[in-house]
């Protein structure tokens, strides 16, 4: 393994950069059926090699492995799973993730995870290594959302929160609303950097007639929702805005894009209420999933505490209007094109339908155009100058040994 990780994984035309950085990446909570944090992943790693960069990607899978890929190398090492996840792994072999970050060598680290692997920023800023952390969700929302008592889960956020901001040279939040909670605390390495929608695979074009003939009769309203079916997404809030609609004379059926450990447990609601809901699972075909966010009237985004909400984006891109939770940063991403609303069925149910009330051409066309303003190409750019931001935190001086001397 330990040669394989010194193969060079990235051709460049003409040779390479001067200035190419090796970023290695690690992240945990990414499986098969994971959906916005994977998506993240494979668009940045993407981006950072079509510059000229070297990504390397660390993950946690069932056994270790090795592979190249269009975002980079990726390597798996084994992780063990977390017990009412529904399949997600994390890195819990300190000395073994170690191990290979000092046999990759990086320029820069990459971190998409606060739990087990926050250690990574100590090991970085001792090798002067400049190192950033991405945060993909509110401590205090996901403590909110497994039921902690508001201040409890407050005081717990702003401990986690500060060790984390200490430990890295820049975090990095993708909204307005992400960053609040490190102001809160005073954090002053906080950097913002927007993910982004990739623009062609997700497009009004993809609508599809037969996936509307599949799932909604005539003249009935095609609401979808696509998230991981888990507490803190709320995809419950999706069925009781259904049954709300239902209630109120709306025919609408809803259709549900994603697998969780929930699953089971919504499709038993559905069932004992009599409610119109297609789950498919985890649709791994993206044209697929496309098109159903394509055809759709409304795409629902319950989740209340998205930092960023890339499913609600790729509903955008599509020219389908978003009812996103009040509560996330989603109101921040979607503006105009779409509609807010209080955590429940009943409110979701109305912002739905003051959505449906607007000519459809209108806000299909709204959708978009906001969605325009979210590509991929300039969250690459913003990422990127995240890590330059970070270079006199994590490197005095402006940097440390070549890659040369330390990876022979």
């Amino acid at each position: 393994m330990r040669a394989a990780l010194y193969r060079e994984s990235t051709v460049r035309p003409g040779g390479p950069r001067s200035d190419a950085l090796r970023i290695v990446r690690l992240a945990n909570f990414v499986a098969p059926s994971s959906g916005g944090l994977r998506t993240a992943l494979r668009e940045l790693g993407r981006g950072y090699r079509a510059v000229g960069h070297e990504p390397v990607l660390i993950v946690p899978g069932e056994r270790a492995g090795i592979r190249d890929t269009d975002q980079g190398r990726i390597v798996t090492l084994p992780g063990p799973l977390l017990p009412g996840t529904g399949g997600y792994r994390v890195l819990t072999d300190r000395r073994r993730v170690a191990r290979v970050l000092e046999r990759l060598a990086p320029d820069r680290i990459e971190v998409s995870d606060r739990t087990t692997l926050r250690w990574t920023g100590a090991w970085a800023r001792h090798r002067r290594i400049p190192a950033v952390m991405v945060s993909h969700e509110t401590a205090h929302g996901v403590l909110s959302s497994w039921g902690m008592p508001e201040q409890a889960a407050l005081r717990a956020a702003d401990a986690l929160n500060s060790r984390t901001a200490h430990a890295y040279a820049r975090v990095v939040c993708t909204t307005e609303w992400a960053e609040r909670e490190f102001v809160r605390i005073g954090a002053r390495n906080v950097v913002r950097a927007p993910l982004g929608v990739d623009l062609v695979g997700s497009r009004p074009g993809l609508r599809d007639p037969r996936v509307r003939a599949r799932h909604a009769r005539v003249g009935e309203v095609l609401l979808v929702l696509c998230s991981r079916l888990s507490v803190e997404k709320r995809p419950g809030t999706a069925l009781d805005a259904l049954e709300a609609l239902r209630g109120r004379g709306v025919p609408a059926v809803l259709v549900v894009a994603g697998d969780g450990p929930l699953r089971a447990r919504l499709e038993l609601r559905a069932r004992d209420r009599r409610l119109p809901v297609t789950f498919l699972g985890h649709l791994a075909d993206r044209a697929a999933l496309g098109a159903l966010q394509a055809t759709a009237d409304v795409c629902l985004a319950p989740g209340p505490c998205e930092t960023f909400g890339l499913a609600a984006l790729e509903a955008l891109a599509c020219g389908t209007p978003v009812v996103a939770s009040a509560s996330s940063a989603l109101p921040e991403i979607v503006g105009g094109a779409g509609a807010v609303a209080t955590d429940s069925g009943e409110a979701f149910a109305t912002a739905a339908q003051a959505l449906l009330a607007r000519p459809e051409h209108a806000r299909r066309e709204t959708a978009r155009a906001r969605a325009e303003c979210f590509g991929w190409e300039g969250a690459v750019a913003a990422f990127l100058g995240a890590h330059e931001a970070g270079l006199g935190a994590g490197a005095p001086g402006g940097g440390h040994a070549s890659r040369e001397g330390r990876a022979s």
